[in-house]
C-alpha cells in the first residue's frame, strides 16, 4: 500500500540506471458490512485506511462507513452508470503503482453489481487482485436457512414480469438450493409467483439482514406466501429455496378431479386455477397446467 513507496526506494538501487523497474499496485476487493458496522473485519479497516484510492459504488454511502470508522482515504465513485469510462481510468492508476481498495453499498463487490468488471479488467492488465472478505447478503441468509445441498446464486430477479415468470420455470427443475434478492415492493408477487412454479419448495425470507429490523420467515413457499401477501415490506429482502422435495405422484384423474373441483369452488380458470391447485397439492404448477389444458379440449372446464 503506501508503503511500496518505501519498497520502490530499496529496489531501486539494486539495479543499473538503464534497467527499468515498475511496481504495479494491487486491487483489493473490501467486503463491507451489510446493515451492522461491527461486522466490518480488523484487515478491512487497515487496507481502506491504507490504499491511495478507494472506489465505491456510491461515495455517499461510504463516506458515512469512512467517517464512522475515521478514515479519510480519497474516494472515487465506480458503478454500473461510469464504469465504461471510470474502470480503464482506475486500471491506469493500478499500472501505475497505486493500491486501489473496491467497495460496492453492502457486502462483498462482485455480486450483483459492477465490481465484477473492474476484476476483469485487473487480471487482464496483470494487477494483483485480492480479497478481504467479509460479509455476503447470500451467504449470511444461506447460514439462517438450514437448507442442505449444492447452491446456486442468481442475484437480483428480472423486474418485468414475463422475464421474471420465464426464470422461474426454467428453474423450477432445479435440483439445488437457490438463493435471490428481491426488492420489497415486489416480494408479495415474487413469492405468488415462486409458489405456482416451484410449489415442492421450501423458502427463507430474510429482510433487513443483520440490522436493528431483521425479520425472517421459513417454510412451505406456499404457506409464505400466502403469509405476506398482506403485510407491508420494507427493505432489501433474501430469499434461499430449498432443494425441491420428491414431486408427489398423483394420479391423472385425482389430479383432473382436484382442479374440477377448484374451478367450481373458485370460479378461477386458466393459470390462475392451475397456480391454486399446485399449490395446495404441492406439486408442480406445469403438471397441473397441462391437465388443464387437456380437460379444457374435452370441454370439462372453461
Amino acid at each position: 500500500m503506501r508503503s511500496q513507496a518505501g519498497a520502490w526506494e530499496r529496489v531501486e538501487g539494486l539495479f543499473p540506471a538503464h534497467f527499468e523497474v515498475s511496481i504495479i499496485g494491487t486491487l483489493y476487493i473490501v467486503a463491507t458490512p451489510i446493515g451492522n458496522l461491527e461486522d466490518i473485519t480488523f484487515r478491512a479497516l487497515r487496507v481502506l485506511k491504507e490504499a491511495d484510492l478507494i472506489a465505491a459504488e456510491d461515495t455517499r454511502h461510504t463516506r458515512k462507513l469512512l467517517s464512522h470508522f475515521g478514515i479519510n482515504t480519497p474516494l472515487v465513485s465506480y458503478h454500473a452508470h461510469n464504469q465504461a469510462s471510470r474502470g480503464p481510468e482506475l486500471i491506469r492508476r493500478l499500472t501505475a503503482g497505486e493500491n486501489v481498495a473496491l467497495v460496492s453499498d453492502a457486502g462483498t463487490p462482485g455480486f450483483s453489481d459492477p465490481g465484477a468488471d473492474l476484476v476483469s479488467r485487473a487480471w487482464e492488465a496483470g494487477v494483483l487482485v485480492t480479497a478481504i472478505p467479509g460479509p455476503a447478503a447470500g451467504v449470511a441468509a444461506l447460514s439462517l436457512s438450514g437448507f442442505k445441498g449444492d447452491i446456486l446464486f442468481v442475484g437480483f430477479l428480472p423486474r418485468g414480469e414475463g422475464r421474471r415468470l420465464k426464470m422461474f420455470q426454467a428453474l423450477a427443475p432445479e435440483p439445488r438450493v437457490i438463493i435471490m434478492y428481491e426488492s420489497p415492493r415486489r416480494l408479495a408477487r415474487t413469492l405468488t409467483e415462486i409458489a405456482g412454479t416451484m410449489p415442492n419448495r421450501e423458502v427463507l425470507v430474510v429482510r433487513e439482514l443483520t440490522k436493528k429490523f431483521e425479520e425472517t420467515w421459513r417454510g412451505p413457499v406456499t404457506d409464505i406466501a400466502r403469509k405476506l401477501q398482506d403485510i407491508e415490506i420494507r427493505g432489501e429482502c433474501a430469499l434461499v429455496l430449498s432443494c425441491p422435495a420428491a414431486a408427489a405422484m398423483i394420479p391423472l384423474a385425482d389430479l383432473a378431479d382436484c382442479l374440477l373441483k377448484a374451478a367450481k369452488e373458485s370460479g378461477l380458470k386458466g393459470r390462475r386455477l392451475a397456480d391454486q391447485v399446485a399449490g395446495d397439492l404441492k406439486i408442480p404448477r406445469r403438471q397441473v397446467y397441462q391437465t388443464y389444458l387437456a380437460l379444457k379440449e374435452q370441454g370439462r372446464v372453461e
